[in-house]
């Protein structure tokens, strides 16, 4: 057998031929890294916005939404260009830059002298999300055979949500430790942005070193540049690709409302009830990570779950949970740990079973030879989900109440899931196959 069709396992994770288990280890160190980076923006931010900046409280939830839509809208541009990158350069070197980008974005955002200059940083941490996303996913969908996809996805799915709960836990807790010992508070944002902008280099190190060269396919397959920009969004006469485009702009949204709005709703609640604002921020991530742990501990239940079922039945699944998850917010009037722990285990739970149930169907959907520009254009109807649902959701905080944006996802998650049902009954099951191990 050649080192091509040699097939190798990791763990319990089926690896389809010719990846080593110490690519797809890399994969998993820089799944760990990647949404614990992309995601550290908004702790760090809610920071900058109240000890660098001053900006009023009442005005933060109009002015967050409306960073995330402009960076969400310099992203809808690039992600189909950055898939046809991934087709036709590699996935590592992608993957690599997308990293630099990050840290570039840390080392510049703590700078700031004003909410433009906010503005102006969130392009190159657009394309940051970008080139990480579209690397990220495209690798996840190269990687598992068919049979082991939903653990792979479930595993990336803890180790993302684990990076989230690390980095924001730790990172957005440090400028409170920093102001304790005697530091600055806008000095302390500063040490605090570098050290995530020298993690993000290491990373990007590690994962140029450790990936597949080249891409899945030889160079005479490729398709021309033309077919590739064009096959992400024609691929959506397949149904079932359709309706994982469509998870992608909920899962996307869900994502950027917790991120967002449960941090910020943490925040300002703690900053009334007289907290300073180190000690406020820490309020408002504390909520959220204990959605992202809730994600952690169900993700090994979904991924399995993913792989014995039709993967438009487990996503039908997922939506459901999601629309519990969200709209019982309605009832949570106290946004702190100790009072809000069963609302945020309910959103981590609806939030990472729709990532799962739609990395799977699209990763299982999407044709190798296009599989970057069917994950360019996943993503950027994620983009689309961020743009709308955080603009909206923005308004609804201020205006409204801090649990409208997360009803507004839960009306969507309503949506979907009839849609689900619909495609499901439209066609026959497709289960994954399961090929024996020796």
């Amino acid at each position: 057998m050649s080192t091509l069709d040699r097939l190798h396992r990791l763990g319990p994770i089926q690896l389809t031929p010719g990846v080593t288990p110490w690519q797809a280890a890399t994969l998993l160190f820089g799944a760990f890294f990647s949404i614990g980076l992309m995601t550290f923006i908004t702790v760090g931010q809610t920071y900058i916005l109240n000890e660098h900046l001053g900006i009023p409280a009442e005005v933060q939830g109009t002015l967050s939404g409306d960073l995330v839509f402009w960076t969400e809208v310099i992203t809808l541009v690039l992600f189909v260009p950055a898939g046809i990158l991934v087709d036709r350069v590699g996935r590592r070197l992608i993957f690599a830059v997308g990293f630099l980008l990050l840290a570039l974005t840390y080392v510049l955002y703590p700078m700031a002298g004003s909410v433009e200059d906010l503005y102006l940083y969130r392009i190159l941490y657009a394309l940051g999300v970008v080139t990480v996303a579209t690397a990220l996913a495209t690798v996840m969908a190269d990687y598992p055979d068919e049979s082991s996809r939903g653990k792979l996805v479930a595993i990336v799915g803890v180790l993302s949500g684990l990076g989230i709960v690390v980095i924001n836990q730790f990172f957005g807790g440090l400028p409170k430790r920093l102001t304790a010992d005697g530091m600055d508070g806008i000095q302390a944002g500063y040490v605090t942005h570098y050290i995530v902008a020298c993690i993000a280099v290491v990373v990007a190190v590690l994962v140029w070193l450790g990936l597949q060269k080249g891409t899945p396919i030889h160079h005479e397959k490729h398709p021309s540049v033309r077919d590739l920009f064009v096959s992400g969004f024609a691929q959506a006469r397949n149904p079932r690709i359709l309706l994982a485009y469509l998870a992608a702009f909920i899962a996307r949204g869900d994502q950027a409302v917790n991120a967002t709005f449960l941090i910020l709703w943490g925040n300002l609640a703690a900053q009334t009830s007289g907290l300073d604002s180190a000690a406020a921020i820490k309020n408002g991530t504390l909520i959220f990570v204990l959605a992202q742990i809730a994600a952690l501990v169900w993700s090994p239940i979904m991924g399995p779950f993913m792989d014995r079922v039709d993967r438009v039945t487990g996503l039908a699944l997922a939506m459901a949970l999601a629309a519990v998850g969200n709209l019982a917010v309605i009832w949570m009037v106290d946004p702190t740990p100790g009072s809000a722990w069963f609302f945020c285990v309910l959103l981590g739970i609806g939030q990472i079973s729709v990532y799962l149930a739609s990395q799977s169907l699209v990763g299982q959907e999407a044709p190798l030879t296009q599989r970057g520009s069917v994950m360019g254009a996943f993503n950027v109807a994620g983009a689309i989900g961020i743009l709308l649902i955080t603009a909206i959701g923005g308004r609804l905080f201020d205006g409204v109440a801090p649990y409208a944006p997360f009803v507004l996802v839960g009306a969507i998650n309503v949506v979907l899931l009839v849609l689900c049902v619909a495609v499901r009954l439209s066609g026959p099951a497709k289960r994954a196959v399961v090929r024996s191990r020796w």
